[in-house]
């Protein structure tokens, strides 16, 4: 049984067995999120973290930047998880490209290549968050996304 908690007209709040899950009021479109990883199984990981804390949210995948661009174009997201490695265009590359088409979409890089100089270009190329897989654990990824979905 779920128990609404309303922050603002419309974002809202599901609390179920102790546990607090963001929701979006009735009546306006749920968050939308999209995982841009290669690795199929990290995708589903992600996809599994992200139901878990956010129930109500939708989530697409794309294995690479043509497939990101063509959601992107079909159902804008709110966020995007984004790994640097990627084949053809890498994540950096894609981030400034999607950061000038589409400002207002957060961009969290989840990479495992903890270096300066991609840190640096991230922040360049506007990603909003550089996390490393491996050392960020759930919560501070789960923070990241709370952080997005309700900024106050």
């Amino acid at each position: 049984m779920y128990s609404e908690i309303m922050f603002s007209p419309t974002i809202s709040c599901f609390q179920r067995s102790g546990k607090v899950y963001l929701g979006i009021a009735k009546g306006i479109p749920t968050m939308k999120a999209l995982i841009v990883e290669d690795s199929a199984a990290f995708r589903e990981m992600t996809r599994n973290m992200l139901m878990a804390r956010f129930p109500f949210m939708r989530i697409s995948d794309a294995a690479n930047a043509v497939e990101a661009l063509r959601e992107l174009a079909r159902d804008c997201p709110d966020f995007i998880l984004m790994d640097i490695r990627l084949p053809g265009k890498n994540g950096l590359e894609l981030t400034r490209e999607i950061k000038a088409l589409y400002p207002r979409v957060a961009v969290i890089i989840l990479t495992s290549y903890d270096f300066p100089e991609y840190r640096e270009a991230a922040k360049r190329f506007g990603a909003d968050y550089f996390l490393v897989k491996g050392t960020a654990r759930t919560n501070e990824i789960l923070s990241s996304i709370d952080s997005i979905v309700s900024p106050e």
